[in-house]
């Protein structure tokens, strides 16, 4: 079997690092029984002036190695180098082995294909230079443009606003212009960017070559030589313009301006330079929004509209609508949808005790008029469901799910934007009843002409409508096919028609449903920063990617890379990003389960009734005391910690959440191996989003349930040493560590683990402290959302009696000891099984749906 080999920093990708001084790591992976020979590994590496050098690297001792948390195959040893040098400037690596001094090389490259990596060094942060020229930035900068420096709300960030000039739309025309920028620092080492990946959708783009575009760009981002980061933001939305960004040949940024004004109007960029990537995104992302607030100074109604339904959302309501595991029924049940096969879906999951709180109705429930060939063409007749599919009408439907689940606290439908996909039957009901216009729409997905709500009626219609839902019994809604306000051919139509329908259906949601909606198919540039980038409204549940495809097994990857680059955009929106439904009995279902868990987002399954993976449902969820299932959200949306590693390249995508506040909190980072080749990786802790650097955690592996020692960022053994089959993933925890000091046993280090069953169990704390109490007894008092096994940190636990040094009580009573033990897995683990002693003792909940947890024991004893 091949040897492997991995090192941080890592090949193929860019490294930023503090100082000029390289700490450099190697694992070798070899085969057991030659684990004896001489290895040897190299780093050859070149600076600027362009001389390669190499230098040889020492093995480790264990205590100064990475660690490995997971058991590593019986026939494979992993032998661990380091070396460390100074630097001075960029430089390009690689790596080299040998089994001995009088063996020949072997380079990493033609073992892996992986190419070689990059250190680029952090300059120390100056004072911001307010006002700097910006031709110095973007080379070749268009004179013809309106550049004006800007404060920006980021420390050490610099920001610009541009303008450029477009002609004013002509009748139905629109006008656009096609307008070059110049060249980011004169070519970049590497570039991202967030693209319309199709009409209704972003996605990433990658390389470190010249800057090309298959498609247009929403937001752009290039690092330089020296580890700047310049971030360009098109802002659309505004007085109905488009700006998106484009490539000419030459690897230059080209603006493209569609203008569907009847009057001369410019198309805006926002350019910010800083030190990472998170700061300058945040600089243009932060002034946007101003931009965008200061245009609505005319919609002061609207506003105070708004404000007004938004100061009655209560806490709990977002924690019943996200934090509950929800079904839907698009994957699962299909196309030929019916009030039958919804019912049997909804018993079958009661009957595999799948406890769901939201129930989506997808698409298909719809009274529509069939004409035309596809469903492209299909238009809505009138509110109430198909008679033939739904004989006794959507209220009956709800009112029977509602009787026979109480615990579905939920039910939402689904309908499209405009009605369904065709918009309304121009034949139908609806079309007596309410003013309708024809507008022509093209697109990649649809075209021709279609019958749409007039925008006099668009409020009354949607307000008509969700009544109706509401005396239906339904309470949520998922509004699709948003997008399609951007496939209009005429100008005039989206002028006049666009702003009208995202208004009437953002208010008539908070009216009727509250934060109760998903906003789908919507992430057109007008749409992202019209609706979803201000903050004077309760933040809205908004798809963030293309859909969950079960039967392309090349989407799954994809589906989950292109999230967790997408969120580093839409971070900065008020929304909450939705991942999509999965299927949890499917051979990616660990895959897309532990992503959604660190999303931030809520978590709903489209299983076809009767397959389901309890096992998985079951690390996702946990019941609280009222008997709700819920998932465990980290309180900071998940998303990819290296911005600039393109899909293609063979590198573990890793996903960094974190949850609870800052430095108390606990960093999470999921990692994911979405290549066609196993891949190796040593993470350093101080890559796990919210890790402080004087604090001391222990890092804990979902997959293996094995911990570290207890760790600094900045020690040899804070490196994690990840292996990854293809389609393998894991998720990593830090806890933060509390030391007492004990007389008779030197330092004891304690963390509260959370739910160590659960993907992301760290979510389900609450409240966590630990105390050391005058009898010198520690005290961890915790509060958590859910039932569970409570996972509780001690170092001295090895050395422990759980009958001697131990009480824990659950609601104030103490539980019966068989329900505490030692982890079979880590010995410095103690397990406290709080669903079971729930069950046991015959506890119930009381005004609070927490539970509260107390651990008592002795760090004195003989």
């Amino acid at each position: 079997m091949e040897a492997g080999i991995s090192s941080f920093p890592p090949l193929g990708q860019v490294t930023q690092i503090r100082g000029n001084t390289i700490e450099f790591f190697s694992l070798l992976e070899v085969d057991k029984s030659r684990a004896g020979d001489a290895w040897e590994v190299a780093v050859w590496r070149s600076s600027t002036d362009g001389v390669w050098s190499e230098k040889l690297l020492q093995r480790t001792r264990a205590s100064e190695s990475p660690t490995l948390l997971r058991a590593p195959p019986a026939s494979r040893a992993f032998l661990y180098f380091r070396t460390s040098f100074f630097v001075s400037s960029p430089l390009n690596f690689t790596l080299k082995f040998r089994s001995g001094p009088d063996h020949p090389w072997r380079w990493a490259r033609d073992l892996s294909g992986i190419h070689d990596g990059v250190v680029l060094i952090e300059a120390p942060q100056p004072r911001s230079r307010m006002g700097g020229d910006l031709s110095d930035i973007i080379h070749g900068l268009n004179p013809d443009l309106r550049v004006t420096a800007a404060a920006s709300q980021t420390p050490h960030t610099e920001l610009w606003s541009i303008e450029a000039d477009v002609d004013p739309a002509v009748g139905d025309q629109s006008a656009y212009a096609d307008v070059d920028l110049g060249t980011p620092w004169g070519g970049s080492l590497r570039y991202f960017a967030i693209i319309r990946h199709g009409s209704p959708w972003l996605g990433p783009r990658h390389s470190s070559t010249s800057f090309s575009l298959d498609k247009d760009a929403v937001v752009c981002s290039f690092l330089n030589h020296r580890g700047k980061h310049l971030v360009l933001l098109g802002v659309s939305g505004v007085a109905n313009v488009t700006t998106l960004f484009r490539s000419s040949g030459a690897g230059s940024v080209k603006l493209h301006i569609r203008n569907d004004n009847g009057s001369r109007s410019s198309g805006l960029v926002l350019a910010a330079v800083g030190d990472n990537f998170e700061s300058a995104i945040a600089a243009v992302m932060y002034h946007a929004r101003t931009v965008i607030l200061a245009t609505r100074v005319g919609h002061d109604e609207l506003s105070r509209e708004l404000q007004s339904l938004s100061e009655d959302v209560r806490p709990e309501w977002y924690e019943n609508w996200y934090d509950g595991l929800g079904y839907c029924t698009w994957n699962g049940l299909g196309q030929r949808l019916s009030d039958k096969k919804i019912i049997k879906a909804v018993e079958a999951l009661a009957k595999s005790r799948i406890n769901i709180s939201s129930l989506i109705i997808d698409d298909n429930w719809q009274d529509i008029d069939y004409r035309g060939q596809d469903q492209s063409q299909y238009g809505w007749n009138g509110f109430e469901a198909e008679p033939k599919t739904f004989p006794l009408g959507l209220k009956e439907t709800v009112l029977r799910i509602r009787a026979k689940h109480p615990s579905i606290q939920h039910v939402a439908v689904w309908h499209a934007l405009l009605g369904y996909w065709g918009g309304i039957s121009s034949t139908g009901g609806l079309a007596k009843k309410y003013n309708t216009v024809q507008v022509n729409r093209a697109d990649s997905n649809v075209n021709g002409p279609i019958t749409v709500i007039a925008k006099e009626d668009v409020r009354r219609f949607y307000d008509d409508f969700y009544r109706f839902l509401s005396d239906c019994g339904v309470d949520g809604v998922k509004a699709d096919a948003q997008y399609m306000l951007d496939t209009w051919v005429s100008a005039q139509d989206r002028r006049e028609l666009t702003d009208a329908y995202l208004d009437a259906w953002m208010i008539s949601t908070l009216r009727h449903f509250s934060i109760k909606a998903i906003s789908c198919m919507s992430q057109a540039p007008q749409i992202l920063f019209y609706q979803q980038l201000p903050r004077n409204r309760p933040p809205l549940l908004v798809r963030n990617s293309t859909d969950f495809y079960p039967d392309v097994p090349d989407s799954h990857p994809w589906h989950i890379f292109a999230n967790a680059y997408n969120t580093l955009f839409t971070q900065h929106l008020n929304t909450l990003p939705d991942w999509d439904m999965f299927q949890t009995n499917h051979e990616f279902a660990g895959f897309h389960a532990a992503a959604r868990c660190l999303s931030g987002g809520p978590i709903y399954i489209t299983d076809i009734p009767g397959k389901h993976d309890i096992n998985i449902i079951n690390q996702m969820t946990g019941p609280t005391p009222r008997g709700k299932t819920v998932i465990f959200r980290p309180s900071v949306v998940g998303k990819t910690i290296d911005a600039y590693t393109g899909y293609d390249e063979l590198s573990i995508l890793k996903i960094g959440s974190y949850n609870g506040r800052a430095v108390t909190g606990t960093p999470i980072l999921g990692v994911f191996n979405i290549s066609r080749q196993s891949l190796q990786e040593l993470i350093p802790l101080s890559r796990f989003p919210g890790v402080v650097d004087s604090a001391r955690y222990v890092v804990r592996a979902h997959a293996s349930g094995l911990v570290t020692p207890v760790v600094q960022p900045s020690s040899s053994n804070a490196i994690i040493a990840v292996s990854l089959d293809t389609r393998g993933y894991d998720i990593f925890t830090a806890f933060p560590v509390t030391k007492f000091d004990s007389e008779t046993n030197g330092e004891v280090d304690v963390a509260n683990l959370g739910l160590i069953e659960k993907m992301t169990g760290a979510a389900a704390i609450t409240t966590s402290q630990f105390e050391l109490l005058q009898t010198g007894r520690v005290f961890l008092d915790a509060r958590l959302k859910a039932l569970g096994v409570l996972g509780v940190y001690i170092s001295s636990l090895p050395d422990m009696s759980i009958e001697r040094d131990f009480m824990v009580t659950i609601q104030g009573q103490p539980i019966p000891l068989r329900a505490v033990s030692v982890n079979t897995i880590d010995n410095r683990v103690l397990n406290v099984d709080i669903e079971t002693a729930w069950k046991k003792m015959g506890l119930k909940a009381g005004w609070s749906n927490e539970v509260e947890v107390k651990v008592y024991f002795d760090i004195e004893y003989p």
